[in-house]
């Protein structure tokens, strides 16, 4: 008798059979990138071969209190950062997931939110209290943060982007993602997939 399939079981499937559609059509055109990308949930997701990841940008500036706050200072561990904004209904939405994938990674992952687009850092801590959000965010109302990371569209938001260990992108999500989907994610960079 099998044991029953989890999420997990299902999401990694996926991604199994979503990797061998993409390298067979890779097969048929040697200039095509061998990323690998689906549709789950409502965003899009993408994972970055190991061999075609790009080193990102040290980030600094400050978080919502004012405080300085730095990529650099979270090295040693997979590196989550999302783009969010109080205003947007999605993020709104992936909110309780991400706070949730962050609490059940926090030995292996450090989250970072990129609040962009608020005009005031008053209410970007409100939603912060709202969903119970104890990891910081960059404080970033003009997006010039975002701007620096070229693995994402600057007007994907809500937006998240995985880094490994080596302080390169990994994977990516255009729009919400789901706590299932991040930790399954955590979980293969943090094994150098």
């Amino acid at each position: 008798m099998s044991a029953p399939l989890t999420r997990r079981h299902i999401f990694r499937a996926g991604l199994g059979l979503a990797a061998t559609v993409a390298l067979a059509g890779c097969q048929d055109n040697p200039t095509a990138s061998s990323e690998v990308g689906f549709v789950v949930g409502d965003g899009s997701f993408t994972m970055i071969p190991v061999n075609q990841r790009k080193v990102l940008p040290v980030l600094e500036g400050t978080d919502l209190h004012g405080e300085a706050l730095s990529t650099a200072d979270h090295s040693g561990k997979v590196l989550v950062l999302n783009v969010w904004g109080s205003w947007c209904g999605p993020c709104r939405k992936e909110a309780p997931d991400l706070v949730a994938a962050a609490a059940a990674t926090t030995d292996v992952a450090q989250f970072i939110g990129i609040n962009t687009r608020d005009n005031s850092a008053a209410t970007a801590q409100a939603f912060d209290r709202s969903f119970g959000v104890t990891y910081p965010s960059f404080f970033d109302p003009n997006g010039d943060l975002l701007l620096k990371l070229s693995d994402l569209p600057p007007s994907a938001i809500p937006s998240t982007l995985v880094v490994d260990l080596q302080g390169r992108a990994a994977a990516r999500v255009l729009g919400a993602t789901t706590s299932t989907t991040l930790q399954g994610i955590i979980d293969d960079v943090a094994a150098g997939k």
